[in-house]
């Protein structure tokens, strides 16, 4: 593995970080909390049963925003539904949301949203059980 620059440790020793601590203090690290606007946000983006898109049209305008499938029961839905760009750039810029492989078109560039997890990882790995003969 490859050391990862990072900060020295205490008392003048120095030590590499690996990729595998900086990817773990990555995971571990603690999130703002977000405005209530924001924490619908992320529920929102977090159900994986409603694809979140942002769309960057070739003028530079952003559009976040998600397909509202029709709902039997009230009548509701069955049109495009787009999210406060403004609130959606700030939970990207803090780190809550992510974007995925972007999908050129001459006109557009479309990104898949994505939350990012912010539970704490497991900092060890599993103990793996010693075989017997």
């Amino acid at each position: 593995m490859q050391p990862v620059p990072g900060p020295a440790l205490s008392r003048g020793t120095e030590r590499p970080r690996t990729a595998r601590a900086e990817i773990l203090s990555h995971r571990s690290r603690t999130f703002a909390p977000v405005s209530t606007a924001g924490a619908d946000l992320l529920r929102i983006v977090s159900d994986p049963s409603t694809p979140v898109f942002l769309t960057v049209h070739a003028g530079g305008r952003r559009r976040y925003g998600y397909w509202q499938p029709l709902d039997g029961r009230s009548g509701r839905g069955s049109c495009y539904v787009a999210l406060p760009t403004d609130e959606c750039d700030a939970l990207h810029r803090a780190g809550r949301i992510a974007l995925g492989d972007p999908v050129v078109d001459p006109a557009r560039t479309i990104y898949r949203v994505r939350a990012v997890d912010t539970r704490a990882s497991a900092t060890r790995a599993p103990r793996r059980m010693a075989r017997t003969a």
